[in-house]
């Protein structure tokens, strides 16, 4: 996997998983971020998780790869070059404390191997990403469905906010949100990610 700057995350940017969680649907893009050391390849790979920490969830998500550092006016097809899906693993019931204190979604987004990621392909362009499906097959059943067109923020819209309050460049990632569908992992469990048709990665939990 090439060199990675930064992550960024969306929260909550597909309106029927925000009302599976019952939030309130966010007026800009919800950012938060992962260490790099989050970021594992989802490629046949045996991922370990802290399961003793409480509720672990999958969230099924696109992830799209920077190529060159931003200037104002730059669209989504000129800056990105790779595109992955990826599973952005969460503490749920650490994040549900985490949100009745008030305090940072840290201790249950960014823990080791929460951010794992197929490998990339070349992007294929946002009027091809608005266009096909990707999906999450969990021990050989699909759970998750999405496609960027029902996102709250779109693709680029995300990226000129990143940009605009964070800095974004070269070798930074974003992962885009999840669809409805996220549910409990369990040991032994076998994901399955497609970009349409095509199989991009998979990973078994221990």
């Amino acid at each position: 996997m090439e060199q990675i700057r930064n992550v960024y995350c969306v929260g909550r940017n597909y309106k029927l998983h925000a009302a599976e969680l019952g939030n309130e649907l966010p007026k800009q893009p919800m950012i938060f971020m992962k260490p790099t050391h989050a970021v594992v390849p989802l490629d046949q790979a045996e991922i370990v998780l802290p399961y003793d920490r409480g509720e672990v969830h999958y969230e099924a998500e696109l992830v799209i790869r920077i190529a060159r550092d931003y200037r104002p006016g730059a669209g989504a097809d000129e800056l990105i070059d790779g595109l992955a899906l990826g599973i952005d693993f969460t503490l749920r019931d650490v994040q549900t404390e985490l949100k009745r204190q008030g305090h940072p979604w840290m201790a249950a987004k960014g823990f080791m191997n929460s951010a794992p990621v197929t490998p990339f392909i070349s992007f294929p362009g946002i009027d091809r990403l608005n266009e096909t499906d990707f999906t999450l097959r969990l021990n050989g059943e699909e759970v998750q469905r999405g496609n960027a067109r029902d996102m709250i923020f779109s693709v680029q819209t995300v990226i000129d906010y990143i940009a605009g309050h964070y800095g974004i460049g070269a070798g930074d990632l974003i992962f885009t949100g999840t669809p409805a569908g996220v549910g409990r992992v369990q040991a032994g469990d076998k994901f399955e990610l497609y970009w349409g048709s095509e199989r991009l990665g998979a990973c078994m939990m221990k």
